[in-house]
């Protein structure tokens, strides 16, 4: 082989791996799909300079492609990946499409390279075939792993299950359900926001113990039948719908295919109770209990939030360090979850006294004289507007920083608008997505705008002082 051929060979496989590692960083973000990667994607014009323009010039520029590949198309996407805030998690199956991918790149320019032929295979048919590979090996996988994870669930004998889904609230009524229970049962949640069923399967086969009694799991969804499969797989007895909304709305459509796609959790085979928020349908039914208006005198401040719960049992006077009004409902949900497991109302009181703050779901942080209220996973408008009237308490300068709401409406982000300018007195507009409405509606004279989060802390740190409070609002990653 002489020096022009392995210059050539050794290009050629870098450059199908850069294209493949471009490719799978956004199919991880997108639940692996290549459809969404494609139709739904927040940035599409990432794809025409990191993938079709570098695809093109390789068929078009000939004996000058090594040039243009390492004096533009690498710097170009290293510091694309640089800039990522959600960078790609090397997990097994990350792992095995890039084996595959180089495997096939190696293997065909090889063969290429002794018939001097390397520019007739090009670069799509190793990517092709990677990723069809890639999808068949991770179907068989998905079987083997989902009769492992089943086997698992029916040899815990008497567990209980309960599932949650909604739009909005989910994974704070988890973790409430969680730690309540936990006061008297062993109970097991899944971590963070694990909530596809694939998530579920790895890690109901990972983590969850043995000798569980109570196990609550979240339910998420991306389209119809999402929910239906993970009722179908956990059969939960206990279920909970919470308040439906239009996030995610572009994939859904409508509001109506939303909660059809909520209410699949009733499908469950093994159903036994189920709290659906009033939201979703007051349609009756001998197994529901409907909840959303049963809380009253709310006191919600930034030192804690306090609430009377009215029930068809006693009424009970509760308070948490939670902050945030909204949250009251998601408590009371699970409060009537721990009387339907046999908790006394004072277990339950103690219990709700003791909660933890959702991490990054209004998390109050002191640091260096300011006060940090930590919203970051929080992209729904209740949540938000909670937020910023929780800062509105405050007596010192206030400053938030936000995209605006993601997956949702231009109507709900005025709303979001016309609370920002009536409370903040310093605005900070991260990424393009909203970017052009929010310039041309907020009136704060104090208003920057960045285009990605790489020089936030210096701004941050250059933009406010001791006293001030900050508000953390959906910290949505970069790439949307």
């Amino acid at each position: 082989m002489d020096y022009a051929l392995l210059t050539s060979f050794v290009t050629n496989v870098l450059f199908v791996t850069i294209l493949g590692w471009y490719l799978i960083t956004n199919l991880q973000w997108y639940d692996y799909k290549l459809s969404r990667v494609i139709l739904k994607h927040h940035k599409p014009h990432w794809h025409v300079i990191y993938f079709f323009i570098p695809f093109v010039a390789y068929h078009t520029t000939g004996e000058f492609f090594a040039i243009f590949f390492y004096f533009a198309i690498v710097p170009a996407i290293l510091l694309w990946h640089k800039k990522l805030d959600k960078k790609l998690v090397l997990t097994w199956r990350v792992k095995r499409f890039l084996i595959l991918l180089i495997s096939l790149v190696l293997f065909q320019d090889i063969l290429c390279t002794l018939k001097s032929a390397c520019e007739v295979y090009g670069v799509f048919m190793p990517l092709a075939l990677a990723y069809i590979g890639s999808y068949v090996i991770e179907k068989f996988l998905f079987m083997a792993y989902q009769k492992e994870a089943k086997n698992k669930l029916k040899s815990i004998k008497n567990m209980q299950i309960v599932a949650i889904t909604g739009s909005y609230g989910k994974t704070s009524i988890k973790n409430f359900v969680a730690q309540i229970l936990s006061k008297k049962y062993k109970v097991y949640a899944t971590p963070r926001s694990i909530n596809t069923i694939g998530g579920i399967m790895g890690d109901i086969n990972n983590s969850l113990p043995l000798d569980t009694e109570i196990y609550v799991c979240e339910a998420g969804a991306r389209e119809p039948g999402d929910i239906y499969d993970i009722a179908m797989f956990v059969e939960p007895q206990t279920v909970v719908v919470a308040k439906v909304g239009e996030a995610h709305i572009e994939y859904f459509k409508s509001l109506k295919n939303i909660i059809a796609t909520k209410l699949e959790l009733m499908q469950s085979p093994r159903l036994d109770r189920a709290f659906i928020h009033t939201s979703v349908t007051d349609e009756p039914h001998d197994k529901v209990t409907f909840f959303g208006d049963a809380v009253s005198n709310i006191d919600a401040t930034l030192d804690g939030t306090s609430f009377d719960l009215v029930s068809q049992e006693e009424d009970l006077k509760l308070h948490t360090k939670v902050l945030g009004g909204f949250q009251t409902m998601n408590i009371a949900v699970a409060v009537e979850i721990a009387r339907n497991f046999d908790m006394s109302d004072e277990e339950i009181k103690k219990a709700v006294e003791e909660l933890e703050p959702v991490e990054h779901r209004l998390q109050l942080i002191k640091a260096g004289g300011k006060i940090i209220l930590d919203d970051g996973y929080n992209g729904n408008i209740d949540g938000m507007l909670e937020g910023v009237r929780l800062c509105s308490l405050h007596e010192g300068r206030k400053v938030i920083v936000t995209p605006g709401l993601v997956e949702s409406s231009d109507e709900l982000n005025l709303r979001l608008v016309e609370a920002i300018n009536d409370v903040f007195d310093i605005v900070i507009i991260t990424g393009d997505l909203n970017a052009k409405l929010f310039n041309m509606n907020i009136t704060v004279q104090n208003k920057i705008m960045l285009k990605n989060k790489e020089s936030l802390t210096d701004v941050l740190a250059n933009q406010t002082k001791a006293g001030d409070i900050i508000l953390f609002a959906n910290d949505a990653p970069n790439f949307i």
